[in-house]
């Protein structure tokens, strides 16, 4: 008979409780497994998908800007370049071997375009890093030869082919470059939007001009494209895209033809024209010499190019125009004649001598005689003592005061950036700043010189408020705009902001005047007279500076035709002679050329 152990009694139910645990335990992982593969599987895919998603925002279309002929002068182009996409050259294995075949790929397109490699192992891995489901550029704006050759002789190389964006385009600079300004890249920090994106491509933002002031309205609606990657990153395929929608059109009262006209005027000089409409205000030009071209900063400006211009020391970046502060010299002088027409309007027929010498106090000014003159003949032959004795009868208040109601010492309003006041100087401002006021800059302010500061763009709308009997026009430099959504321009109105209360009688004694500079043969800006059209003027010579180094800026201001006034203009040559000579014969190819344009537009009599 055989003995059974005490420990085997205990065997059999063990084995039995060992069993039930693993069948409880493989039911628990059973259901679990269930749970993660079916129950929840919708929810982990969703997961899964927005993890392989990324959101790439692409920048609006940028609107246009026309002249008010409908000359485009900021213009968006297609820049072709050449991109890689590393999907198409990706190796197994380490980054490395990916980066390798990519090197291997430039070198290939390098020799069939006959592009030197731009893009290094350090660019490509800083791709990768950052913007891997995106295009890695390899060259940017390429001519049409690479792309002729990429395209006939390069259909065998992987992962490359033609990649296309949008760059702002100026047809006319260096000739608009003052006006339109310029564009530069983005930051996407800045950008003021509810969606938020993976990768930004480079959306241009204004910098300066009117690219600046009306950039929310210029720059168009952002697209957006959805990519989905793969775990290792790359670009797997593109689920989504919405277009982005263009920016709205500026349309300037610029007239292109009057622009190129002031700069062929102007010539090598270094200075500035303003061409107003004096009916309304319409800034018909505004040049400033030397200028710069803008579409240098597209879509940056390197830092060689940058040091070059900022350290010019002709300063093209100022827009003298709006930004330069002169002192006026004689063309200020038709306004001092007005304001002792207004205080006594007898002054008009006054006739004083104007010797070579006048005593001021104890201060003897030496200038040129003209003998006895009245308003009218010192306007033509810019007799200073004539004003001098005439600013000296009014007193300086209403001179003035005349200043600062024609739009003087304080910003015009023209939609143009960094614009400046200038100054009109009165005893406060001259005991603040200087010493007390005597007669001495009471006869300084009677000639433009002094403390007395102006800009050409105040000169031009001063000259249009004489051209047109005294009313006075805000410049207005947009004349229409127009919606993304519409294809009808909405005008934006010009604005009367005052009249001058001068009388008929003095109006026409000055006119007369400043026509006589111009036609007369002893007139100062007889070197600006055209054969067979009638116009007035008024020559400026102003100094600045120390006495004794003689540095004068020189000026001219026109209005023309004399009857029917449709041009008003304000021209500012740095460094020069005198305004007859140095601005007269600049000012003569203008008149030229708009005589010849109000010919060939029925405007005036051939």
């Amino acid at each position: 008979m055989m003995r059974v152990r005490s420990t085997d009694r205990f065997y059999t139910p063990r084995i039995y409780l060992l069993m039930g645990g693993m069948v409880i335990a493989f039911m628990v992982l059973g259901i679990s497994l269930w749970r993660l593969q079916v129950a929840k599987v919708s929810q982990f895919e969703s997961r899964q998908q927005i993890q392989s998603l990324r959101r790439v925002r692409l920048p609006g279309i940028r609107g246009k800007i026309y002249d008010r002929n409908g000359l485009c002068l900021a213009d968006n182009r297609p820049v072709y370049s050449v991109a890689l996409f590393l999907e198409d050259v990706r190796r197994a294995g380490p980054w490395a071997r990916t980066i390798e075949r990519a090197t291997e790929v430039i070198g290939q397109v390098s020799q069939v375009t006959g592009l030197k490699p731009v893009v290094n192992r350090d660019g490509i891995w800083k791709h990768i890093r950052l913007r891997l489901p995106l295009p890695l550029v390899l060259w940017d704006d390429i001519g049409p030869l690479p792309m002729s050759r990429l395209a006939e002789r390069g259909h065998n190389i992987p992962g490359v082919d033609i990649y296309t964006q949008a760059a702002r385009t100026y047809p006319y600079s260096p000739y608009t470059s003052h006006l339109l300004g310029y564009v530069g890249r983005a930051d996407p920090d800045t950008m003021d939007e509810k969606e938020r994106y993976s990768y930004y491509l480079p959306e241009m933002a204004g910098r300066a001009g009117l690219e600046k002031l009306f950039d929310p309205f210029l720059r168009g609606e952002a697209g957006g494209m959805l990519v989905q990657i793969d775990v290792s990153g790359y670009r797997h395929g593109e689920l989504a895209h919405r277009k982005p929608k263009a920016g709205g059109d500026l349309r300037l009262t610029l007239d292109m033809e009057v622009q190129l006209l002031a700069h062929k005027a102007l010539g090598a000089h270094r200075g500035a024209v303003v061409v107003l409409d004096p009916n309304n205000g319409d800034v018909l030009a505004m040049l400033s010499a030397p200028g710069f071209d803008a579409n240098r900063f597209v879509p940056y400006i390197n830092t060689a190019d940058w040091q070059i211009l900022s350290e010019d020391r002709n300063k093209p970046l100022l827009n003298r125009a709006v930004a330069g502060v002169y002192p006026p010299g004689s063309i200020f002088k038709p306004l001092v004649g007005l304001t002792a027409a207004t205080i006594n309007p007898a002054s008009i027929h006054t006739v004083y001598d104007s010797p070579a010498i006048f005593h001021i106090g104890s201060r003897v000014v030496h200038t040129t005689g003209h003998g006895e003159v009245d308003m009218r003949a010192a306007l033509k032959v810019s007799a200073n003592v004539y004003f001098f004795k005439t600013a000296l009868a009014c007193g300086p208040d209403p001179i003035i005061q005349q200043a600062l109601a024609t739009g003087l010492g304080q910003k015009t309003g023209v939609e143009v950036d960094f614009e400046s006041t200038g100054i009109v100087p009165d005893k406060k401002w001259q005991m603040d700043n200087r010493t007390s006021w005597s007669d001495g800059d009471t006869c300084n302010l009677a000639i433009g010189q002094g403390y007395l500061a102006v800009t050409p763009i105040q000169m031009a709308m001063v000259t249009a408020t004489i051209a047109n009997g005294g009313y006075l026009y805000r410049p207005r430099l947009v004349q229409a705009y127009r919606k993304p959504d519409s294809e009808e321009y909405i005008l934006n109105p010009g604005h009367r902001i005052g009249r001058m209360n001068w009388s008929e009688a003095a109006l026409s004694v000055t006119r007369s005047g400043m026509r006589d500079v111009i036609m007369e043969k002893d007139g100062t800006g007889r070197r600006a007279a055209v054969a067979g059209f009638e116009f007035a003027g008024k020559t400026g010579t102003a100094e600045y500076g120390l006495k004794e180094e003689g540095a004068k800026h020189t000026w001219m201001i026109a209005f023309a035709p004399f009857d029917n006034p449709q041009y008003a203009v304000a021209m500012l040559i740095e460094d020069g002679d005198t305004g007859g000579t140095t601005v007269g014969p600049c000012m003569k190819v203008l008149m030229e050329g708009l005589f010849e344009k109000m010919k060939r537009e029925g405007r005036v009599q051939s």
